[in-house]
């Protein structure tokens, strides 16, 4: 079988190893992949593998020989399954191996906000302490997250391993999601409908993918509900947050801080207003990229074909 990835670099920029696929067929590895190269690429693989290079349905007529899709990711916006489907190739992702990353990044986003200690780090570094008449000093306000509140919006396995986090740190925990689990609950975790959960949060942390109904979640009415001074974290979808609307919550106080892992356009484009807004934390989408958590993707993605290849195929999105 021959194997093209369009674009491994941000899936393994060296660090891993591609011997799994390498052991199942003629494979061929772009670190990324042009738009007016894409069928030549593919030429006349019977698989191919993508992370965000579209495959668009006139690419996918154009390269008969595909058999199979695969995904190196959750998301599977950048194929068109749908003509995949009506060709009878399978499209298969790889679901849940990023969780405990996703989450630990939510925290390492709320609690840079609450300490900011990388700016007190660099303020000791350069002699700031060193010439302090005072014991000690801080320039944001620092916040004990202990006895707040966080609404999570998205309760699958990331916001449930958030919420787990969250318990742990003394915080109670409100839920919204349309599928609910009641054994989930406890004194300090309980589902919450969206109004309430907006009402009554300390930090609002999104979880959900980006369906219809989801899309600009967090615009100006619903930050109109939400308590003075809410923390919003977002490492799910850009597309989650109207941005305008979001940086001017920040600019004016009635949100104190944002930390993002994501944004609608990416990378990032030079006119989104969240450049410019104030207390607003933006990371390039790294929260899925410890070597840990990519090396489990490696290892379901290969597993992925291995399947197909014996005729169970798994994480199929398109049946």
């Amino acid at each position: 079988m021959k194997i093209v990835v369009l674009d491994g670099y941000t899936e393994n920029p060296g660090d891993l190893s591609w011997d799994g696929l390498a052991a199942l067929g003629d494979l061929t590895v772009y670190d990324r992949t042009p738009a007016d190269s894409i069928v030549q690429r593919i030429g006349d693989a019977e698989a191919v593998y993508t992370n965000k290079t579209p495959l668009t349905a006139e690419t996918i007529t154009a390269c008969p020989n595909l058999k199979f899709i695969g995904v190196l990711a959750t998301g599977y916006n950048v194929v068109d399954v749908a003509a995949a489907k009506q060709r009878g190739i399978p499209v298969c992702n790889v679901p849940a191996y990023g969780t405990a990353a996703v989450a630990q990044f939510a925290f390492a986003l709320l609690l840079e906000i609450c300490h900011h200690v990388e700016h007190h780090s660099e303020a000791v570094h350069q002699g700031r302490w060193t010439r302090s008449e005072d014991w000690c000093f801080w320039d944001y306000p620092l916040i004990e997250l202990a006895g707040k509140t966080m609404g999570i919006i998205g309760f699958g396995r990331i916001g449930q391993a958030t919420g787990r986090i969250a318990l742990a740190m003394g915080m109670k925990v409100l839920a919204y999601d349309p599928h609910r689990n009641p054994a989930l609950q406890s004194d300090n975790l309980r589902y919450a409908e969206l109004d309430e959960l907006l009402a009554e949060s300390d930090v609002i942390a999104l979880h959900c993918p980006l369906f219809p109904e989801t899309q600009g979640i967090i615009n100006k009415d619903s930050i109109a509900k939400m308590k003075d001074g809410v923390i919003i974290l977002n490492n799910s979808r850009g597309g989650l947050i109207v941005e305008r609307d979001l940086a001017d919550a920040l600019n004016s106080g009635k949100v104190y801080a944002a930390g993002l892992d994501v944004v609608s356009t990416e990378p990032i484009q030079p006119d989104n207003p969240l450049l410019k807004a104030k207390n607003c934390l933006i990371t390039p989408h790294i929260s899925w990229a410890p070597r840990e958590s990519r090396k489990r993707l490696m290892d379901i993605a290969v597993e992925n074909l291995a399947q197909f290849m014996k005729g169970t195929p798994i994480n199929v999105v398109n049946t």
